[in-house]
């Protein structure tokens, strides 16, 4: 089962604005009528009932949405490019890896739920958006804003009610097979079980789903073993049936190392219930020391099961204890009720960022930096049309304000220009 892959997506760019005229009589300058370029498909993914593992994301890494289409004349706006939706799991986390880091995204815990991985960019503005009553024919308008790219990890969580967390050997596949209708490879070594195992139990008319996760040493928090792929797989879990082998000389020093590494894994692991079984009892060495390990435990204040996984000896009264123990826990999921998120916006930063240059200013606005000029128009009146704008968007009083004079150069995206003092800002 592959249930971690690392992919990255790039969501569709937006269409280009149009700049075109109407030649219609009475229209002044033909009337502008160039439509606004079609939004960019977004990345979407979503949890899907026939989706089972990740394999495809280890075998393809790169995944783009459609671009959406440039606008044309006589008002035609571009088609938005198609959303492209990648089908995950039930129970997969998608996080975004920004600089090593990665920031959560979401769970999609249940068939249906989704999320946006990437956003495409906004379609430009066509130049009717650009009319005034000083400027009835606006030869300029706006390119598509590229779209988001991003690189995202997921992470496929089993979810189970009850998980079966123990040292490598302890039983924990027997002990599932035992349980349920599961069958998961079964050997006399450790670490038999390299990827987790589902089994749904049947206790009287009710039924739970009970996951066998990779057995873990110490040091599995940082990853030995197989570490991180055991415990990612608790986290889900309701209640935990902690299974100690018979055959271990330290059973109380096992039970501690486990849930010190739980705990140094996450704290919320090391919190969930828990049922303490100890296995193997239908062997002579296990049969000769029971006295004395009941004993250990009883002095240490452990009240454990004491089970065979092999002759179903004390199961069927395990698993009562845990759905008893996981409708106690359920119970008190939901009178705890939804978690709340709380959401703290970043303060809003300026759209408009003037930086100096040497003897040039530089001039970070987005809406201006995807301008683009009509053909058939002179540098000069591209000049006019831009600086209408930077009247508009209040840039020319920053620059005035932040030390600008006659004969400095400016430089916005592609265009760059010489600075004069406009009559409107004198």
């Amino acid at each position: 089962m592959f249930d971690r892959a690392e992919i990255k997506v790039i969501a569709g760019n937006g269409g280009n604005g149009a700049v075109s005229f109407r030649r219609e009589k009475f229209v002044p300058y033909g009337g502008p009528d160039g439509g606004d370029g079609g939004n960019g498909g977004n990345i979407i993914i979503r949890a899907d009932e026939d989706a089972d593992n990740l394999r495809r994301y280890r075998q393809k890494k790169i995944y783009r949405a459609a671009n959406g289409r440039d606008g044309s004349g006589n008002r035609k706006h571009g088609r938005n490019g198609e959303d492209l939706v990648l089908t995950v799991p039930s129970g997969t986390i998608v996080n975004r890896i920004t600089g090593g880091c990665e920031e959560y995204l979401g769970d999609l815990e249940r068939t249906g739920d989704e999320v946006t991985a990437a956003r495409g960019g906004r379609g430009g503005w066509g130049n009717t958006h650009y009319v005034s009553s000083t400027n009835q024919a606006p030869h300029i308008a706006q390119r598509g804003e590229s779209g988001e790219e991003s690189e995202i990890s997921l992470e496929m969580r089993l979810i189970a009610d009850v998980g079966i967390i123990g040292y490598p050997n302890a039983g924990k596949s027997t002990l599932l097979a035992a349980a349920s209708a599961a069958r998961p490879k079964i050997a006399s070594y450790p670490f038999t079980t390299i990827e987790p195992a589902l089994g749904a139990v049947e206790v009287g008319n009710e039924v739970f789903i009970m996951a066998e996760v990779p057995g873990l040493i110490e040091g599995a928090h940082l990853g030995r073993g197989l570490g991180h792929d055991f415990l990612r797989h608790a986290m889900r879990t309701k209640i935990l049936i902690h299974l100690i082998s018979g055959t271990s000389t330290t059973p109380i020093e096992d039970m501690l190392r486990v849930n010190a590494e739980l705990a140094m894994f996450d704290p919320i692991l090391a919190q969930k219930p828990q049922i303490v079984a100890l296995n193997k009892i239908d062997l002579n060495e296990v049969k000769e020391k029971l006295v004395d390990i009941k004993k250990t435990l009883g002095e240490a204040g452990v009240r454990a099961h004491y089970i065979s996984a092999v002759d179903n000896t004390g199961v069927a009264e395990l698993m009562r204890e845990a759905l008893k123990m996981l409708e106690t826990a359920t119970v008190g999921e939901r009178q705890a009720g939804a978690t709340v998120k709380v959401f703290r916006p970043k303060p809003k930063e300026s759209k408009i960022k003037i930086q100096r240059q040497g003897d040039e200013y530089v001039v970070s606005v987005p809406e201006l930096e995807r301008i683009i000029a009509g053909a058939g128009v002179s540098p000069a009146e591209i000049r006019w049309q831009l600086n209408s704008q930077l009247i508009r968007l209040g840039i020319n009083k920053a620059l005035v304000k932040a030390g600008i004079k006659p004969g400095d150069k400016i430089r916005c995206g592609d265009m760059e220009w010489e600075w004069f003092t406009p009559g409107r800002e004198a």
